[in-house]
């Protein structure tokens, strides 16, 4: 019998600008394929040290081709620049982790070289459509650590994030500036306050950061390999900057997947996080539809294609090593074109369930369903007309009808293992029908239950 059925909801602001929010981690290795997907954005490096190698006079951009530029923006892909690695010239820590040197003159001293960086590209890439700007990666990372790409402290942090911003603006006033993708875990797992969470502490503690909107637009994350921790970092992060009264500003969840180590096609050793390809295919679904219903306004993959992998190495892409497609660019393919237009969302859940329901401009619903245990299971859902579509999470629909005013929907069980518990929730599953009043209930040994608060 079912019993602690719990109850987790969150909503998310229509999109002023109208975009699909649905992006891929540099789409440009494949144009043809990432035009295929339908994305609305992607991710690309802007690397400092290739633009200027020697010196603050050098500007070589073949490290961003134009082509690449052109490619995003024939499919209609909004290009979002990630900039980082310091040149050697321009630090005094060590070549691409360094803290730039002159960081902390003022934005129009000529020996601030970060900032005459960022009002360069500001105004080099605005008439290439780049307007957005990723102030670096993953700086929470600690020294030692894989990963580590930032050796300075949070207080440079916080200074290279508000020069690029305000350097930024004097090039373009449009530009938008995004504070760097952080880990969330390696805080968490060290004791420590989550970095962001320190580093709002510290904007909000400048006088001059509320004229200069805190310094940025949006917030980054990275989530790997566990389906339901997307929706309780998402809900973090959105509580922490309410908290600081940044209510306005936006979450991307910039980095999402769960790399295959079992595809055939490529094996790949790892002591833990065994997934499969339908799991992968499960996952980016998955994600999709919890950072949704937990506030996120931008969602990625990270990444379309491999390139240039060594036999065995870690492959994230929708696009194998070999460029042939795993079913999650099918599921990514499908999120991009049945979530984009999605302007609300909630997330339930009972012990061996998840649902999340996603509204739409269209009037329609979406009901976004799996097993989230190593036990296959059912559930019911109130039909609000005499037919519905029910998609499988690489696209495939069919019409269904409903029996005794209610769609059943089979959950296959999750694949677990002692290592990785659950991780990935079962094969996910998607109903499709017009807004209506609406009751989930699973079914048990006992009867229906339902899941508490989903009516309308």
């Amino acid at each position: 019998m079912l019993v602690g059925v719990v109850f987790i909801s969150g909503t998310f602001a229509v999109r002023a600008d109208e975009r699909n929010p649905f992006g891929i981690i540099e789409g440009f290795w494949v144009p043809d394929e990432a035009c295929v997907l339908g994305a609305g954005w992607e991710r690309i490096i802007f690397d400092w040290a290739q633009h200027q190698p020697d010196s603050g006079e050098d500007w070589y951009t073949l490290n961003v081709d134009d082509r690449w530029l052109k490619a995003a923006n024939h499919c209609g892909r909004e290009v979002v620049a990630v900039i980082k690695h310091t040149p050697a010239w321009a630090t005094d820590g060590t070549p691409m982790i360094g803290v730039p040197r002159g960081l902390y003159l003022p934005v129009d001293d000529p020996n601030n070289l970060w900032a005459n960086f960022i009002r360069r590209a500001a105004e080099y890439y605005d008439s290439r459509g780049v307007e957005r700007f990723i102030i670096w990666n993953e700086p929470d990372i600690e020294p030692g650590t894989y990963g580590y790409e930032f050796e300075g402290t949070l207080e440079d942090y916080y200074q290279l994030l508000r020069v690029a911003y305000l350097a930024a603006k004097q090039a373009n006033p449009r530009a938008q500036i995004n504070i760097a993708g952080t880990t969330y875990w390696h805080d968490v797992n060290a004791g420590r306050r989550l970095y962001l969470d320190r580093l709002l502490e510290r904007i909000s503690a400048d006088p001059e950061a509320a004229a200069n909107n805190y310094y940025f637009d949006a917030v980054n994350l990275h989530i790997y390999f566990r389906t339901e921790t997307v929706y309780q970092i998402v809900s973090e992060t959105r509580a922490l900057l309410d908290r600081y009264g940044l209510t306005d500003k936006s979450i991307w969840l910039a980095e999402t997947n769960a790399a295959p180590n079992l595809d055939p096609g490529w094996l790949v050793q790892r002591p833990n996080w065994q997934v499969d390809l339908e799991q992968q295919a499960a996952y980016v679904v998955q994600a999709a539809a919890l950072a949704l219903a937990a506030g996120a306004d931008h969602i990625a993959v990270y990444k379309l294609f491999d390139q240039g992998l060594p036999t065995g190495a870690e492959s994230f892409g929708i696009l194998r090593p070999d460029g042939t497609r795993r079913p999650a660019f099918d599921a990514w393919h499908m999120v991009i074109n049945r979530f984009s237009d999605a302007t609300s969302g909630t997330f339930t859940r009972s012990a061996t369930a998840d649902v999340v329901r996603l509204a739409h401009t269209s009037g329609l619903e979406t009901w976004v369903a799996w097993a989230r245990t190593d036990v296959p299971t059912q559930i019911t859902i109130t039909a609000t007309s005499d037919k519905a579509y029910l998609i499988d999470q690489t696209g495939s629909i069919m019409g269904i009808r409903p029996f005794n005013g209610v769609y059943t929907l089979s959950l296959p069980a999750a694949r677990c293992n002692r290592v990785d518990g659950c991780a990935v929730g079962g094969h996910a599953a998607l109903l499709v029908q017009g807004a209506g009043a609406t009751i989930v209930h699973e079914m048990t040994p006992a009867g229906l239950v339902p899941l508490v608060g989903e009516s309308s």
